[in-house]
């Protein structure tokens, strides 16, 4: 469930005469989803913002959204980000360059913390590379299985140039077997295995399988490896886990593969096909 109101493309805020402030937009967002009945416990907050080079007076907005949502019998937390475009009292969900076709929503983004580019994640290349490419990806996303492997190929063979760093990010409701294969991945990296990452898009599993230990057989298989079960649910494997996780979040990373490039956010998702190298 989506907890982000359906606005119209361009709304107006009950602001100040010099500008909406962060509270009149989270208060003005709030309206839009607390009627409803099933939502509880909701909690709306600015997470960052940036100005909008490319449109003077425009700043986008990063939104978090929490709540409780009633589903049937069940109750579950939903934690959701948002992206609003604010110009003076003026909010708009989304904006669209329509000489360019540049869809703002899609190429804005908070700026990658250097705090995330961690030694466990850092998967090729040297840590004071030129470069610093970060890449989200599930294994199982069809697109990701062509793109990682090639572009992680391509940037290895220059490790001055390029520190590349890997963040699991599988997408349980698309790909549930995606869950029990990064948890594989994470154990493998963990016990010293070498290019975990380039092989792990080898792996011959149905996306849909749920039943974990069918899918350690299959990675295992590709990797000749002995992960088991206490090995995926280990303290130090769901501590990297949620660290991958939690940086998606704070980046606003919902759909794989998703890239930064010196943290920028990629849309091209090739910025490193632009730089010469020696």
């Amino acid at each position: 469930m989506s907890l982000m109101p359906k606005l119209s493309s361009t709304l107006l805020l009950c602001a100040s005469l010099f500008g909406a402030t962060d509270g009149e937009i989270t208060a003005f967002l709030k309206k839009g989803i607390a009627n409803n009945p099933n939502i509880s416990n909701l909690q709306i907050n600015v997470s960052g913002k940036k100005n909008l080079p490319a449109l003077s007076g425009w700043q986008v907005y990063f939104i978090t959204m929490e709540a409780d949502v009633k589903q049937g019998n069940d109750t579950r937390h939903i934690n959701q980000n948002g992206t609003y475009f604010v110009n003076g009292s003026i909010l708009a969900p989304e904006l669209v360059n329509v000489k360019t076709g540049e869809r703002y929503n899609e190429t804005m983004s908070p700026d990658f913390d250097d705090a995330f580019y961690t030694k466990a994640n850092r998967i090729a290349g040297e840590a004071n590379a030129t470069y610093k490419v970060a890449i989200f990806s599930d294994p199982l996303c069809p697109f990701c299985r062509r793109y990682v492997p090639e572009a992680l190929s391509y940037m290895a063979k220059y490790p001055k140039t390029f520190g590349v760093y890997y963040y699991h990010l599988p997408l349980e409701a698309l790909h549930p077997a995606s869950v029990a294969l990064t948890k594989a991945a994470i154990a493998a990296e963990q016990k010293g295995y070498d290019n975990v990452v380039s092989k792990l898009y080898k792996v011959d599993i149905n996306a849909n399988e749920k039943d974990e230990q069918k899918i350690l057989n299959a990675f295992n298989k590709t990797f000749g490896t002995k992960i088991g079960l206490d090995d995926i649910r280990s303290s130090s494997v769901l501590k990297q886990f949620e660290f991958d996780q939690k940086t998606a979040q704070s980046m606003m990373v919902s759909g794989t593969p998703t890239v930064f490039f010196n943290g920028q956010k990629d849309s091209t998702k090739n910025k490193y096909k632009e730089i010469k190298v020696k």
